[in-house]
Protein backbone atom coordinates (compact mmCIF):
# COMPACT_ATOMS: atom_id res chain seq x y z
CA UNK A 1 0.00 0.00 0.00
CA UNK A 2 2.74 2.44 0.73
CA UNK A 3 4.44 1.73 -2.54
CA UNK A 4 1.57 2.98 -4.53
CA UNK A 5 0.87 5.95 -2.51
CA UNK A 6 4.67 6.60 -2.98
CA UNK A 7 4.17 6.04 -6.52
CA UNK A 8 1.47 7.83 -7.06
CA UNK A 9 2.32 11.23 -5.42
CA UNK A 10 5.70 11.94 -6.76
CA UNK A 11 8.10 14.21 -4.45
CA UNK A 12 8.55 16.34 -7.57
CA UNK A 13 7.59 17.35 -10.43
CA UNK A 14 9.82 18.17 -13.81
CA UNK A 15 8.96 21.02 -15.93
CA UNK A 16 10.44 20.47 -19.01
CA UNK A 17 9.36 23.93 -20.47
CA UNK A 18 11.70 24.96 -23.27
CA UNK A 19 14.44 22.68 -22.48
CA UNK A 20 14.49 21.43 -26.29
CA UNK A 21 15.70 24.66 -27.23
CA UNK A 22 18.65 25.47 -24.26
CA UNK A 23 19.69 28.90 -26.24
CA UNK A 24 16.49 30.62 -26.34
CA UNK A 25 16.12 30.15 -22.18
CA UNK A 26 18.73 32.64 -21.35
CA UNK A 27 17.07 35.14 -23.49
CA UNK A 28 13.67 34.12 -22.33
CA UNK A 29 14.59 34.89 -18.93
CA UNK A 30 15.53 38.25 -19.81
CA UNK A 31 12.35 39.11 -21.74
CA UNK A 32 9.99 37.36 -19.18
CA UNK A 33 11.47 39.15 -16.31
CA UNK A 34 11.42 42.66 -17.97
CA UNK A 35 7.70 41.72 -18.99
CA UNK A 36 6.70 40.78 -15.49
CA UNK A 37 8.04 44.02 -13.56
CA UNK A 38 6.57 45.92 -15.99
CA UNK A 39 3.44 43.85 -15.16
CA UNK A 40 3.44 44.42 -11.68
CA UNK A 41 4.20 48.44 -11.52
CA UNK A 42 1.58 48.91 -14.26
CA UNK A 43 -1.55 46.85 -12.71
CA UNK A 44 0.00 47.90 -9.29
CA UNK A 45 -0.44 51.95 -10.52
CA UNK A 46 -3.72 50.70 -11.43
CA UNK A 47 -4.70 49.60 -8.56
CA UNK A 48 -3.42 52.84 -6.39
CA UNK A 49 -4.88 54.85 -9.23
CA UNK A 50 -8.60 53.75 -8.79
CA UNK A 51 -7.98 53.71 -4.64
CA UNK A 52 -6.76 57.28 -4.66
CA UNK A 53 -8.77 59.17 -7.36
CA UNK A 54 -11.86 60.23 -5.40
CA UNK A 55 -12.94 60.65 -9.40
CA UNK A 56 -12.35 57.11 -10.23
CA UNK A 57 -14.36 55.65 -7.51
CA UNK A 58 -17.10 54.44 -10.32
CA UNK A 59 -17.98 50.74 -11.33
CA UNK A 60 -15.59 50.92 -14.08
CA UNK A 61 -12.63 51.48 -12.11
CA UNK A 62 -13.63 49.46 -9.35
CA UNK A 63 -13.85 46.34 -11.37
CA UNK A 64 -10.82 47.29 -13.32
CA UNK A 65 -8.40 46.95 -10.36
CA UNK A 66 -10.37 43.63 -9.52
CA UNK A 67 -8.77 42.70 -13.19
CA UNK A 68 -5.36 44.56 -12.79
CA UNK A 69 -5.39 42.55 -8.98
CA UNK A 70 -6.12 39.60 -10.73
CA UNK A 71 -3.23 39.80 -13.51
CA UNK A 72 -0.75 40.53 -10.39
CA UNK A 73 -2.09 37.39 -8.91
CA UNK A 74 -2.01 34.98 -11.90
CA UNK A 75 1.51 36.25 -13.52
CA UNK A 76 2.80 35.44 -10.30
CA UNK A 77 1.60 31.84 -9.39
CA UNK A 78 3.62 31.31 -12.89
CA UNK A 79 6.51 33.62 -13.76
CA UNK A 80 8.89 33.19 -10.50
CA UNK A 81 9.23 29.16 -10.84
CA UNK A 82 9.24 29.87 -14.55
CA UNK A 83 12.27 32.30 -13.80
CA UNK A 84 13.75 29.76 -11.77
CA UNK A 85 13.43 27.18 -14.54
CA UNK A 86 15.04 29.17 -17.28
CA UNK A 87 17.72 30.62 -15.11
CA UNK A 88 19.34 27.10 -14.33
CA UNK A 89 19.29 23.35 -15.00
CA UNK A 90 17.09 22.85 -12.37
CA UNK A 91 13.64 22.09 -13.77
CA UNK A 92 11.96 20.89 -11.17
CA UNK A 93 9.00 21.96 -8.74
CA UNK A 94 8.40 20.34 -5.73
CA UNK A 95 4.64 18.27 -5.93
CA UNK A 96 2.91 20.75 -3.28
CA UNK A 97 4.38 23.52 -5.34
CA UNK A 98 2.25 22.14 -8.27
CA UNK A 99 -0.55 21.59 -6.46
CA UNK A 100 -1.02 25.09 -5.82
CA UNK A 101 0.23 26.53 -8.78
CA UNK A 102 -2.27 24.52 -10.20
CA UNK A 103 -5.08 25.76 -8.18
CA UNK A 104 -4.15 29.04 -8.03
CA UNK A 105 -4.13 29.35 -11.87
CA UNK A 106 -7.22 27.37 -12.61
CA UNK A 107 -8.86 29.54 -9.92
CA UNK A 108 -7.67 33.28 -11.46
CA UNK A 109 -8.56 32.19 -15.05
CA UNK A 110 -11.95 31.37 -14.95
CA UNK A 111 -12.67 34.41 -12.46
CA UNK A 112 -11.08 36.66 -15.55
CA UNK A 113 -13.13 35.38 -18.41
CA UNK A 114 -16.20 35.56 -15.63
CA UNK A 115 -15.10 39.39 -14.79
CA UNK A 116 -14.47 40.53 -17.93
CA UNK A 117 -18.13 39.37 -19.24
CA UNK A 118 -18.66 41.48 -16.19
CA UNK A 119 -16.85 44.27 -17.02
CA UNK A 120 -18.29 43.93 -20.26
CA UNK A 121 -22.24 44.41 -18.23
CA UNK A 122 -21.23 47.45 -17.07
CA UNK A 123 -20.18 48.67 -20.32
CA UNK A 124 -23.63 47.78 -21.76
CA UNK A 125 -25.24 49.54 -18.76
CA UNK A 126 -23.40 53.05 -19.37
CA UNK A 127 -24.16 53.36 -22.59
CA UNK A 128 -27.07 51.57 -23.74
CA UNK A 129 -28.74 52.77 -20.28
CA UNK A 130 -27.52 55.46 -19.81
CA UNK A 131 -29.84 57.42 -17.38
CA UNK A 132 -30.75 54.57 -15.42
CA UNK A 133 -26.73 53.40 -15.36
CA UNK A 134 -26.01 54.49 -11.64
CA UNK A 135 -29.30 52.89 -10.49
CA UNK A 136 -28.53 49.83 -12.47
CA UNK A 137 -24.70 49.78 -11.26
CA UNK A 138 -25.54 50.69 -7.21
CA UNK A 139 -22.20 49.83 -5.24
CA UNK A 140 -23.90 46.57 -3.85
CA UNK A 141 -24.04 45.24 -7.52
CA UNK A 142 -20.68 45.89 -8.18
CA UNK A 143 -19.57 44.08 -4.71
CA UNK A 144 -22.12 41.66 -5.30
CA UNK A 145 -20.95 40.63 -9.30
CA UNK A 146 -17.12 40.74 -8.20
CA UNK A 147 -17.40 38.50 -5.17
CA UNK A 148 -19.12 36.10 -7.48
CA UNK A 149 -16.44 36.30 -10.38
CA UNK A 150 -13.98 35.40 -7.18
CA UNK A 151 -16.09 32.80 -5.65
CA UNK A 152 -17.09 31.13 -9.18
CA UNK A 153 -13.70 30.47 -10.15
CA UNK A 154 -12.61 29.34 -6.91
CA UNK A 155 -15.63 26.83 -7.01
CA UNK A 156 -14.52 25.27 -9.91
CA UNK A 157 -10.83 25.18 -9.18
CA UNK A 158 -11.98 23.41 -6.35
CA UNK A 159 -13.76 20.54 -7.91
CA UNK A 160 -11.73 20.42 -10.81
CA UNK A 161 -8.01 20.68 -9.07
CA UNK A 162 -9.04 18.32 -6.43
CA UNK A 163 -10.03 15.32 -9.29
CA UNK A 164 -7.14 16.19 -10.76
CA UNK A 165 -5.08 15.92 -7.57
CA UNK A 166 -6.75 12.37 -6.86
CA UNK A 167 -5.66 10.85 -10.01
CA UNK A 168 -2.50 8.21 -9.62
CA UNK A 169 -0.01 8.94 -11.37
CA UNK A 170 2.30 5.99 -11.12
CA UNK A 171 5.56 7.81 -10.72
CA UNK A 172 5.64 9.53 -14.04
CA UNK A 173 6.66 13.12 -13.00
CA UNK A 174 7.96 14.74 -16.44
CA UNK A 175 5.17 17.97 -17.47
CA UNK A 176 5.45 19.28 -21.43
CA UNK A 177 5.21 22.72 -20.31
CA UNK A 178 6.80 25.28 -18.03
CA UNK A 179 3.57 25.60 -15.82
CA UNK A 180 1.72 22.71 -13.81
CA UNK A 181 -1.43 22.90 -15.90
CA UNK A 182 -4.50 20.36 -15.13
CA UNK A 183 -5.25 18.88 -18.55
CA UNK A 184 -1.21 18.32 -18.52
CA UNK A 185 -1.29 16.54 -14.65
CA UNK A 186 -4.09 14.58 -16.48
CA UNK A 187 -2.44 13.01 -19.23
CA UNK A 188 0.21 11.54 -16.29
CA UNK A 189 -2.29 9.38 -14.65
CA UNK A 190 -2.45 5.38 -15.25
CA UNK A 191 -6.17 5.16 -14.62
CA UNK A 192 -9.25 6.31 -16.57
CA UNK A 193 -9.37 9.84 -16.69
CA UNK A 194 -13.17 10.28 -18.62
CA UNK A 195 -14.82 11.77 -14.99
CA UNK A 196 -12.12 14.27 -15.46
CA UNK A 197 -12.71 15.13 -18.72
CA UNK A 198 -16.37 15.50 -18.79
CA UNK A 199 -16.02 18.10 -15.52
CA UNK A 200 -13.27 20.27 -17.69
CA UNK A 201 -15.51 20.26 -20.79
CA UNK A 202 -18.52 21.14 -18.43
CA UNK A 203 -16.36 23.98 -16.60
CA UNK A 204 -14.88 25.60 -19.82
CA UNK A 205 -18.48 25.94 -21.43
CA UNK A 206 -19.32 27.48 -17.77
CA UNK A 207 -16.35 29.46 -17.64
CA UNK A 208 -15.23 29.93 -20.83
CA UNK A 209 -17.83 30.15 -23.62
CA UNK A 210 -20.74 31.35 -21.90
CA UNK A 211 -18.69 34.51 -20.48
CA UNK A 212 -17.30 35.16 -24.01
CA UNK A 213 -21.54 34.64 -25.20
CA UNK A 214 -22.58 36.86 -22.84
CA UNK A 215 -19.86 39.94 -23.87
CA UNK A 216 -20.87 39.58 -27.55
CA UNK A 217 -24.19 39.72 -26.29
CA UNK A 218 -23.43 42.86 -24.43
CA UNK A 219 -21.06 44.27 -27.71
CA UNK A 220 -24.05 43.93 -29.81
CA UNK A 221 -26.52 46.05 -28.23
CA UNK A 222 -24.03 48.54 -27.78
CA UNK A 223 -22.93 48.21 -31.36
CA UNK A 224 -26.45 48.73 -31.75
CA UNK A 225 -26.98 51.72 -29.47
CA UNK A 226 -24.15 53.39 -31.66
CA UNK A 227 -25.07 53.19 -34.81
CA UNK A 228 -28.20 54.95 -33.62
CA UNK A 229 -25.81 58.17 -32.32
CA UNK A 230 -25.96 60.49 -35.03
CA UNK A 231 -23.04 63.02 -33.92
CA UNK A 232 -20.09 61.96 -34.86
CA UNK A 233 -18.85 63.51 -31.40
CA UNK A 234 -21.30 60.73 -29.45
CA UNK A 235 -20.18 57.60 -31.40
CA UNK A 236 -16.31 58.48 -31.12
CA UNK A 237 -17.04 59.02 -26.61
CA UNK A 238 -19.29 55.69 -27.01
CA UNK A 239 -16.38 53.87 -29.10
CA UNK A 240 -13.86 55.37 -26.71
CA UNK A 241 -15.38 53.94 -23.76
CA UNK A 242 -15.87 50.36 -24.89
CA UNK A 243 -12.25 50.11 -26.78
CA UNK A 244 -9.69 49.46 -23.86
CA UNK A 245 -12.09 46.71 -22.82
CA UNK A 246 -12.77 44.97 -26.24
CA UNK A 247 -8.68 44.96 -26.89
CA UNK A 248 -8.40 42.89 -23.29
CA UNK A 249 -11.05 40.63 -24.20
CA UNK A 250 -9.43 40.29 -27.65
CA UNK A 251 -5.77 39.71 -26.56
CA UNK A 252 -7.53 36.97 -23.48
CA UNK A 253 -9.52 35.29 -25.57
CA UNK A 254 -7.92 35.30 -28.82
CA UNK A 255 -4.86 33.38 -27.28
CA UNK A 256 -7.14 30.65 -25.76
CA UNK A 257 -9.08 30.32 -28.90
CA UNK A 258 -5.62 29.84 -30.91
CA UNK A 259 -4.49 27.77 -28.72
CA UNK A 260 -7.65 25.13 -28.92
CA UNK A 261 -8.18 25.43 -32.67
CA UNK A 262 -4.20 24.77 -33.45
CA UNK A 263 -4.22 21.52 -35.45
CA UNK A 264 -2.89 18.27 -33.74
CA UNK A 265 0.28 18.22 -35.23
CA UNK A 266 4.06 17.70 -33.87
CA UNK A 267 5.20 21.06 -33.32
CA UNK A 268 1.53 22.43 -32.04
CA UNK A 269 2.36 21.71 -28.39
CA UNK A 270 5.47 23.96 -28.59
CA UNK A 271 3.48 27.15 -30.42
CA UNK A 272 1.21 26.37 -27.41
CA UNK A 273 3.44 26.42 -25.37
CA UNK A 274 4.70 30.11 -26.33
CA UNK A 275 1.21 30.83 -26.83
CA UNK A 276 0.52 30.27 -23.27
CA UNK A 277 3.82 32.24 -22.63
CA UNK A 278 1.60 35.56 -23.97
CA UNK A 279 -1.58 35.08 -22.24
CA UNK A 280 0.70 34.52 -18.59
CA UNK A 281 3.57 37.34 -19.37
CA UNK A 282 2.51 39.69 -22.16
CA UNK A 283 -1.33 39.97 -21.40
CA UNK A 284 -1.13 40.80 -17.68
CA UNK A 285 1.75 43.36 -19.11
CA UNK A 286 -0.55 44.75 -21.55
CA UNK A 287 -3.73 45.10 -19.72
CA UNK A 288 -2.78 48.33 -17.54
CA UNK A 289 -0.81 49.71 -20.94
CA UNK A 290 -3.80 49.72 -22.70
CA UNK A 291 -5.93 51.67 -19.85
CA UNK A 292 -3.40 54.08 -19.16
CA UNK A 293 -2.46 55.21 -22.72
CA UNK A 294 -6.12 55.13 -24.22
CA UNK A 295 -7.88 56.49 -20.81
CA UNK A 296 -7.91 60.18 -19.84
CA UNK A 297 -9.53 59.73 -16.59
CA UNK A 298 -6.66 57.48 -15.88
CA UNK A 299 -3.51 59.68 -17.26
CA UNK A 300 -5.37 62.68 -15.17
CA UNK A 301 -5.69 60.73 -12.18
CA UNK A 302 -1.72 59.50 -12.81
CA UNK A 303 -0.86 63.07 -13.50
CA UNK A 304 -2.34 64.55 -10.43
CA UNK A 305 -1.35 62.10 -7.88
CA UNK A 306 2.45 62.94 -8.92
CA UNK A 307 1.50 66.76 -8.80
CA UNK A 308 0.52 65.98 -5.10
CA UNK A 309 3.97 64.00 -4.44
CA UNK A 310 5.95 66.29 -6.05
CA UNK A 311 4.49 69.27 -3.60
CA UNK A 312 4.97 66.84 -1.20
CA UNK A 313 7.90 65.83 -1.67
CA UNK A 314 8.90 69.78 -2.05
CA UNK A 315 6.93 70.95 0.93
CA UNK A 316 9.21 68.55 3.28
CA UNK A 317 12.63 69.70 1.64
CA UNK A 318 11.51 73.56 2.45
CA UNK A 319 11.03 72.43 6.26
CA UNK A 320 14.07 70.67 6.34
Amino acid sequence: MMGRVNASSPEVFVLLGFSSRPSLEPILFVIVLGFYVVSILGNGIIILVSCMDVHLHTPMYFFLANLSFLDISFTTSIVPQLLVNLWGPQKTISYGGCMVQFYISHWLGATECVLLAVMSYDRYAAICRPLHYTVIMHPQLCLSLAFASWLGGLTTSIVGSTLTMLLPLCGNNHIDHFFCEMPLIMQLACVNTSLNEVEMYVASFIFVVLPLGLILVSYGHIAWAVMKIRSAEGRKKAFNTCSSHVAVVALFYGSIIFMYLQPAKSNSHEQGKFIALFYTVVTPMLNPLIYTLRNKDVKKALRHIALEVCCGFAGSLERN
